[in-house]
């Protein structure tokens, strides 16, 4: 698809544009065309690709999930069942090791949150023009099929942890609690206004950390992808020489979506073990 651009700014600003639905004054509700009516729609418009794909692949979590439920079996397992209790064992592992309390909702939620952003991170292997390409068929302008590539996913998950662990402090603390921790600490009581400020800028650079970190990283991995797909254009030779960086990066970049799912499930995991213990 590179070659059907006239420069290579206009590819890479198509690749990186959402489907986005909203309201602009001159065409009323409807389907953006370009970066200045997604500015023009504003805080309410929705990236309906990133919304699709990101349901979309929860709900095949859950179904696959489901599936190998019910088919397991007492016996030697084997095939999926064996790799989903061995994916269970790790995740049964990394809660033990990070969360001194006792919660029956961290393991499942932390199972969830692995799965389900390694699934998100994982659309960042299908070829960058495949997809796009058969929805420019149908008339769909723009598709971005890596969701955690959108800002907008990235914080949606991380709030959501966010809200958890507001509620676990108030839960476990108590409000007089939870406040004193963060209004006495680090220093003398007398210096509560620093340490509401310094307390208070922690609390709120844990779920702008943990989006921007997941975002930061598939988006530079998702623009790699891109500028190795213009080298196609760019003659045979560039395009063979293109085609082994892809595979390269591909390999490589199979860690970095595992790994990113890892660190967004680990974080949460001590951000609500922080959230749970006991008021000193």
């Amino acid at each position: 698809m590179a070659g059907s651009y006239e420069t290579s700014g206009e590819y890479i600003k198509h690749h990186l544009t959402n489907l986005t639905f909203g309201y602009t004054e001159e065409h009323g509700w409807g389907i953006a065309h370009g970066a200045d009516e997604i500015k023009e729609m504003g805080f309410w418009a929705i990236n309906i690709d990133s919304m699709a794909f990101s349901i979309g692949l929860g709900v095949l979590f859950l179904w696959w999930f489901r599936k190998i439920a019910k088919a397991a079996t007492t016996e030697t397992p084997t095939g999926w069942q064996n790799f989903i209790e061995m994916l269970c064992e790790f995740i049964d592992s990394s809660v033990r090791g990070s969360f001194s309390g006792r919660n029956p909702l961290i393991a499942p939620l932390s199972l969830t949150i692995f799965v389900w952003v390694f699934l998100l991170n994982l659309m960042d292997l299908i070829a960058v023009d495949l997809v796009p390409w058969l929805a420019s068929l149908v008339g769909i302008p723009y598709l971005k099929i890596v969701p955690t590539t959108d800002p907008n996913i990235t914080f949606g998950l991380a709030l959501t942890v966010f809200i958890l662990v507001l509620y676990y402090s108030v839960k476990i603390k108590g409000p007089g609690g939870f406040f004193a921790e963060l209004a006495f600490h680090p220093f003398p009581k007398f210096m509560m206004p620093i340490n509401l400020l310094l307390e208070g800028v922690t609390l709120i650079a844990k779920p702008i950390s943990l989006a921007l970190r997941l975002f930061g990283n598939m988006y530079a991995g998702e623009m790699i992808f891109i500028l190795i797909a213009l080298m196609y254009g760019g003659g045979w030779i560039l395009g063979i020489f293109g085609g082994f960086l892809q595979l390269g990066w591909a390999i490589f970049h199979i860690l970095i979506i595992t790994l990113q799912a890892f660190i967004f499930m680990t974080l949460t995991i001590v951000y609500l073990d922080m959230a749970s213990q006991e008021p000193h």
